[in-house]
């Protein structure tokens, strides 16, 4: 409609070219910023405990989750948070690339949110992105002992200009944080989290191996 409303205006594509606005006030305010934010960083490194990061998750997945939540989302509602979700993970195709770490907990690949041939099409998406050039995924075997991730999800996300933005569920009341003092100390734990993890090789040799028992 936008474009054939462009060409009968004679508009030289200025309004064809608000498609790209309206697709992002389609998704809730709070998603717009986490993908603003995470569009414009030149790092980004988390922690999951809980579930698969939503940067990682398969359509079928995200949709799985979405329709397991209480009270119930309508049908139109998880298709909006699904499409909402997937539009983030537009990260994985900028140029230049950004740094990309993720370090899951092994219960977070166990669970066969889905079913298992999506919980199998997630695995396989997880060794996709693991073996991009930018991306280090790694996995927390259950096995490990305690470290400073057990109070739930770490996220630091660093931008070009040397500005950073971080969260905790264990930290800071779980609010978003850009005093350098408080990034410290995520910084820290979440590097005391990737050196006790399964190093990436080990990492994506664990998670084939998980698809292999399958």
């Amino acid at each position: 409609y936008l474009v054939r409303a462009d060409e009968v205006l004679g508009a030289g594509g200025l309004i064809a070219a608000t498609w790209e606005d309206v697709k992002r006030v389609r998704y809730p305010k709070k998603v717009r910023e986490l993908a603003k934010l995470e569009g414009q960083a030149v790092e980004i490194g988390v922690y999951e405990s809980i579930s698969i990061n939503g940067l990682l998750q398969t359509p079928d997945h995200a949709r799985a989750l979405f329709e397991s939540w209480q009270p119930a989302y309508s049908p139109d509602e998880v298709e909006r948070l699904v499409a909402a979700r997937m539009a983030r993970q537009s990260v994985f195709e900028r140029s230049p690339a950004p740094s990309l770490s993720f370090v899951q907990e092994e219960a977070t690949l166990r669970r066969p949110v889905g079913g298992t041939m999506v919980w199998r099409q997630q695995l396989e998406r997880l060794l996709e992105v693991g073996r991009l050039r930018n991306v280090r995924l790694q996995v927390m075997p259950t096995s490990s002992e305690a470290h400073p991730g057990l109070n739930g999800r770490i996220e630091v996300l660093k931008f070009g200009d040397g500005t950073a933005v971080g969260r905790s569920d264990g930290a800071f009341n779980g609010r978003p944080t850009t005093d350098p003092k408080e990034i410290r100390i995520l910084d820290l734990r979440y590097g005391t989290i990737r050196a006790q993890a399964l190093p990436p090789r080990e990492s994506l040799a664990f998670i084939e191996q998980l698809l292999g028992e399958t």
